[in-house]
């Protein structure tokens, strides 16, 4: 079994949409999650806006990183994800909304839920009943029990069980 990583995530449910939301306009984009390439990364740095070092998770042989974009534009990266499978469950090693989606002056809402959402479609693929886990910033923990209703699961780790990961995986996967 991997061992759980000490990162602690700070990523926000602005919204939970049934794909991501133009926050101007107020339309709605189809989302396409698909596995991030080398390519991919030479758009992903600190100079760029973006926090973490998505390289090093690709780098990584434990996890699985993912990259969410509309549909019909793939080259725009909307978000980031990436997570270790586990014996019996996900854990949600690292998520990261797009520079572009931060703050008052965002561009799209629902990507984080949305990437949750594919947290929890894994699980089931995996034959883990939807389980996702993931040690969150104490001062979110609460954001993430009344966004996600993930569950407290001791100290900082919070858990997203079946019933709550068929609910997100209703909403952003419907097909």
């Amino acid at each position: 079994m991997n061992k759980l990583k000490n990162r602690q995530l700070d990523f926000e449910v602005d919204f939970l949409t049934n794909s991501i939301r133009n926050v101007i306009s107020g339309d709605s984009f189809q989302t396409e999650v698909s596995r991030l390439t080398r390519t991919d990364v030479k758009q992903i740095s600190k100079k760029n806006g973006w926090k973490f070092n998505w390289k090093k998770e690709l780098d990584d042989s434990t996890k699985e990183v993912y990259k969410i974009t509309i549909v019909n534009n793939p080259n725009i990266i909307q978000g980031l994800i990436s997570f270790t499978i586990n014996e019996d469950h996900v854990y949600m090693d690292l998520l990261e909304n797009a520079p572009f989606n931060l703050g008052q002056n965002k561009l799209y809402e629902g990507v984080a839920g949305n990437l949750v959402a594919f947290a929890c479609k894994v699980s089931f693929r995996q034959g883990f009943d939807g389980y996702v886990s993931f040690t969150a910033k104490t001062r979110l923990m609460e954001h993430y029990i009344k966004t996600l209703n993930a569950i407290p699961f001791g100290g900082q780790l919070m858990m997203i069980n079946t019933i709550t990961a068929s609910i997100l995986v209703d909403k952003y996967f419907k097909n």
